[in-house]
């Protein structure tokens, strides 16, 4: 198969509870190098693969087939980007009309922490 886009690798992952994943970037075995990974797909485009590599990794050689990401293994840049990216007034209307706030001793910030709680899990 022929790849136009250098920014596509041939990626095989393979987990199961008994055995260590193998996590293959153009046939190179960089399990040892990945503390996490995040597969996400849209249904318009191709699954776009983020390797979280292990703190003080310098890199690998690839090319193929899923739009593979490094990014650090330290996630605080994640959550970050997805509180930077709340609209407060989205989030001040939703958390008003949540049906489960009671009026008791911080109400408002258990609401918004329920809120902010149920749209990463939909993320």
């Amino acid at each position: 198969m022929s790849n136009t886009r250098p920014d596509i690798r041939r990626l095989r992952i393979a987990v199961s509870p008994r055995e260590p994943a193998v996590i293959e970037v153009d046939g190179h075995d960089v399990a040892a190098a990945i503390e996490a990974y995040r597969i996400t797909q849209t249904v318009d485009e191709g699954p776009e693969v983020t390797l979280y590599v292990q703190e003080g990794w310098r890199g690998f050689e690839f090319d193929g087939l899923a739009d593979v990401r490094l990014e650090p293994s330290d996630v605080r840049h994640v959550v970050i980007g997805f509180l930077e990216a709340v609209d407060w007034r989205v989030l001040d209307e939703a958390v008003l009309s949540r049906t489960d706030l009671d009026g008791g001793l911080g109400e408002l910030t258990r609401g918004v922490l329920a809120q902010l709680k149920e749209w990463a899990a939909r993320a």
